[in-house]
């Protein structure tokens, strides 16, 4: 790639960053990096009316989370700073005015009140209202009035707005690094507004002119702005500029495979869709987040990766490195990829496999107050034990609390199934000889005990079923042997007696 790769995310601080945010958000990180170019973060901030407190520290935050952090931004100031659109709105009015100059755009004076009349006269007539080239010669504009009397209301202070003048007549070719060749007639376009009289750009100037003035190479974005893709196009053209490439990511659906995904849809199936925990300032209705609910950043990012994209290979566990050097914005697919809860637990369980004991057990301890005294290698130790079968570390008490604290109670159902008449003196006689042993580590005790199982001539589970009740308090658990070792000849005594005194 001959162009320097300049990418950018460019969310608004509306509230905290969607899963399908943060998926825009690593495709650019990926693709950047891919090319040795800059992730840009910039906020898109010209709605001030839907600016919500704290979701800009939010979205930074979600980022640096996701170990996929911005290379320039409110923060990490570059030379095509500011990196809030609200700090550049200074820049945005000359442009505007230029494509009135070049013709491309015009001033129009149309109250709200009428256009909410027009849109419900057609509405009667079952069609829709456009604002373009079949109607904008009869409306309220600087195309249908004289100059001198837009002159005089523009100096009068009246209200307008500034909108883009589409073609009539013509066939847009536009390319999509995903999606291909597009065709687009611009009889169907409307005339979108571009600037408002306050000063301030609408979305679709200020995206392009911080685009161009950013040097952004390539738009990397969500399948929703396909829409807008023809008016950006005719804008850059219309400005004079050669415009990035653009690459538009097919949506994210929900679980049923039917529908974009939403928040509504984690809330009903109970999965985070968003990657923080994140407390609403106005309602104060606190939404769960996937590092508060114990997944591992990387296992996030793996999934996400997935969501849309397809290496082409039987490969599903990537490191972020391996993850660039595999990314491709030509194995982006263009359906809709659907959102999978079960197959993020897949990647989280994956991950906890690949963590040290150590690290984990120093998160586990930090957890439970039942473990501040216990040493970390033995918790260590534990966790090697069980880990396989956990998904979460908030998995981990239930899988090893009888390592710890000796059952108090006997799974009742596993009760009936383990204690027969017999079952006390097989586990007297059992203590007897456990009493005897010892090397107590696993291996020799599981050849003294199977031994003497075989010499009593006694059927393997009437005494493994009773023992590991004692042990555990249910028939669950690692090997018998293994908890027998960690807990220690004392205690497993102990277990063994306090069971043999309940029977």
């Amino acid at each position: 790639m001959s162009k320097t790769v300049r990418v950018r995310f460019a969310p608004s601080p509306t509230g905290p960053l969607h899963i399908g945010g943060v998926r825009t958000a690593l495709f650019n990180y990926l693709f950047a990096k891919k090319h040795k170019g800059a992730f840009i973060l910039r906020i898109e901030d010209t709605d001030q009316n839907r600016y919500v407190e704290g979701a800009e520290n939010y979205i930074v935050d979600a980022l640096n989370w996701c170990e996929i952090p911005f290379d320039e931004g409110p923060g990490k100031e570059g030379k095509f700073g500011p990196y809030r659109q609200s700090e550049r709105k200074h820049l945005y009015r000359q442009y505007a005015e230029q494509l009135i100059a070049s013709g491309n755009a015009y001033y129009a004076f149309d109250s709200s009140e009428s256009l909410d009349l027009l849109r419900k006269d057609y509405e009667s007539k079952g069609e829709t209202f456009i604002y373009n080239w079949h109607n904008r010669l009869k409306l309220n504009n600087s195309l249908s009035l004289n100059s001198e009397v837009v002159k005089n209301r523009l100096d009068s202070g009246e209200s307008y707005v500034i909108r883009f003048k589409s073609p009539k007549d013509e066939t847009l070719h536009l390319k999509d690094s995903i999606r291909g060749d597009i065709k687009i007639d611009t009889n169907i376009l409307d005339d979108k507004v571009l600037f408002k009289s306050d000063g301030m750009p609408t979305y679709h100037l200020a995206n392009i002119v911080d685009d161009h003035l950013m040097e952004i190479s390539h738009v990397i974005r969500g399948e929703e702005w396909l829409p807008s893709l023809a008016l950006h196009y005719q804008l850059y053209t219309a400005l004079g500029w050669d415009a990035p490439e653009f690459a538009h990511l097919p949506l994210i659906l929900k679980p049923t495979g039917k529908g974009k995904l939403s928040k509504r849809d984690g809330d009903k199936l109970g999965f985070p869709v968003f990657p923080l925990e994140w407390k609403d300032p106005r309602t104060e209705v606190l939404s769960k987040g996937y590092k508060q609910e114990g997944y591992f950043e990387k296992a996030v990012i793996n999934f996400l990766a997935f969501l849309g994209w397809n290496p082409g290979t039987e490969q599903e566990l990537f490191s972020l490195s391996e993850l660039i050097n595999a990314f491709d914005l030509e194995k982006v697919n263009k359906a809709g990829a659907r959102f999978d809860p079960d197959k993020i637990k897949w990647f989280n369980h994956h991950y906890m496999q690949n963590q040290p004991n150590d690290e984990l057990a120093k998160v586990f301890q930090k957890n439970h107050s039942e473990l501040n005294d216990i040493d970390i290698n033995y918790i260590s130790m534990v966790i090697g034990l069980i880990k396989e079968r956990a998904t979460f570390i908030t998995d981990f008490w239930s899988l090893t609390h009888y390592f710890f604290i000796a059952p108090i109670s006997y799974d009742e159902k596993a009760s009936k199934k383990a204690f027969k008449e017999d079952t006390k003196f097989i586990l007297e006689d059992l203590k007897s000889t456990i009493e005897l042993i010892d090397n107590f580590e696993a291996e020799p005790l599981k050849t003294i005990i199977k031994d003497w199982i075989t010499t009593k001539e006694i059927g393997f589970g009437k005494v493994m079923q009773p023992l590991r009740l004692a042990l555990v308090g249910a028939l669950q658990g690692p090997d018998v042997f293994d908890i027998m070792f960690m807990i220690g000849k004392a205690e497993s005594i102990k277990r063994i007696k306090k069971v043999i005194e309940k029977l």
